[in-house]
């Protein structure tokens, strides 16, 4: 096994989203493919070691920067003026029309991964693809967003969700007001119940910015409407998962995954 890593581009009209490839130089056949999106705030670095852990299990592994997505991110647009939930599902759209059109990829085994606001993205990409999305990974996923914005109290961030303005939050934790308004009316579980595909969600109890309640309403959701939906609680675990946690959900991941 060789495990080998390189960027690729790919455009969403005049925007760039950049990101890499990580993958076992020797494996043969068709690739099957796995898309990790990171959360907000964050960039590709956090979601590389899923990157590698899932090439080692031989899958092709795609992590990319969504456009204004963080404080570091290299893919176009800007935090605090241009990146939505919506805008973040457009470029994982991107992505994965890119991806399906490499050579020697497996476009019927893509994955869709997703840490925070990226799994709730993602989940909203695999409710709009559905067949397409041959499995869903959640990990703490961000459900809450629309629940937030109809509280005006999204992490750090206080408006008026009656006015919201153009911009909301300050200084480093400011946003464009369509951040909260473009999900404000979204009632996510109708939203996700829409795929019906296979599901993993990992969430830890301790989580002290999605309550892991979030994670037990969707499972419950997913199973409702047929989905083949798999929950892995980790006791104490926080968002973002300390070290301890997150082999424990790498070992679900890895459970799982093998068995699709």
């Amino acid at each position: 096994m060789t495990i080998q890593e390189k960027e690729f581009s790919c455009f969403k009209g005049n925007m760039c989203i950049r990101g890499k490839e990580i993958y076992d130089k020797d494996k043969e056949g068709l690739l099957k493919p796995v898309i990790i999106s990171h959360g907000f705030t964050a960039d590709m670095n956090r979601s590389y070691p899923y990157g590698v852990f899932l090439a080692e299990l031989g899958y092709h592994a795609y992590i990319f920067d969504f456009c204004g997505g963080g404080y570091h991110t290299i893919s176009d647009g800007s935090f605090n003026d241009y990146m939505t939930p919506l805008t973040e599902k457009d470029d994982l759209k991107t992505v994965i029309e890119y991806v399906k059109a490499q050579p020697d990829i497996d476009t019927e085994s893509l994955i869709l991964m997703g840490c925070s606001q990226g799994g709730f993205v993602s989940a909203l990409c695999a409710a709009d693809l559905q067949d397409e999305v041959h499995g869903l990974v959640l990990f703490f996923p961000a459900l809450c967003i629309p629940d937030d914005a109809r509280s005006g109290k999204m992490q750090r961030i206080r408006f008026d969700p009656d006015n919201i303005p153009a911009h909301i939050g300050t200084d480093q934790m400011r946003v464009c007001g369509s951040y909260a308004s473009s999900v404000i009316h979204m009632n996510v579980f109708e939203e996700i119940s829409r795929y019906r595909g296979n599901v993993l969600i990992v969430h830890g109890t301790g989580d002290q910015i999605v309550n892991y309640g979030y994670a037990l309403v969707a499972d419950e959701v997913y199973r409702k409407h047929d989905a083949h939906s798999t929950l892995k609680l980790i006791e104490g675990g926080a968002h973002g998962f300390a070290p301890e946690h997150d082999a424990i959900a790498c070992a679900a991941l890895k459970e799982w995954i093998l068995t699709l």
